[in-house]
């Protein structure tokens, strides 16, 4: 079994990887990208994971552990392992600010507008979402971002019985720090 963590970039998917990590779980992650003004506490990635398209039987080496894999990749997860998938979703227009405050700091400039951004995503996410129902391969755990810094240890407690293995509730939930949490939704219930 492997454990996945997913979701659009800046839905939370490092703030999971931490929080798993944090509760004993074995994680596959290697440290190439740093910890940054973005993701001050790192962003858990293993690199081969973003080449899923091209060496889907890589994902093996996650066996028994937990990895990251953006949601764009999910498609190339091959049915011959089992997968529990942790999905974060966050409000798209939070998302949105985030990947452009992220890409400010690299002086950098989104391509699309906020509008045509959230569309895409949404447009995306139904995409997969779509493809996940109809996969007898693995199960999905959706994770809401709001419930997640609301209550972070009644979703490690869902996660845990999610998952089926012992975890540390206590030092998961310490881990959800609401002081990283910078991009608001003016309404935090549009998705």
């Amino acid at each position: 079994m492997i454990t996945v963590v997913s979701g659009v970039p800046r839905s939370g998917t490092s703030l999971m990887m931490q929080m798993l990590a944090a509760g004993g779980m074995p994680i596959l992650s290697d440290g190439v990208r740093a910890p940054d003004a973005n993701n001050p506490r790192g962003y858990f990635e293993w690199e081969p994971a973003k080449q899923l398209f091209q060496e889907p039987a890589s994902i093996s080496c996650a066996d028994a552990k937990a990895v990251k894999v953006i949601s764009s990749l999910l498609l190339a997860l091959p049915p011959t392992q089992t997968y529990r998938i942790i999905f974060l979703r966050r409000p798209l227009d939070e998302v949105v600010r985030s990947q452009e405050a992220m890409l400010e700091t690299l002086g950098a400039k989104a391509a699309l507008g906020v509008d045509r951004m959230a569309a895409a995503l949404r447009a995306h996410l139904k995409q997969v979402e779509t493809w996940l129902a109809q996969q007898s391969f693995l199960a999905v755990w959706p994770v809401e971002y709001h419930q997640l810094l609301s209550d972070p240890e009644g979703e490690s407690k869902r996660i845990q019985e999610f998952l089926g293995m012992p975890l540390d509730i206590e030092s998961m939930a310490r881990q959800v720090d609401t002081r990283l949490y910078r991009s608001r939704a003016r309404d935090p219930h549009a998705l």
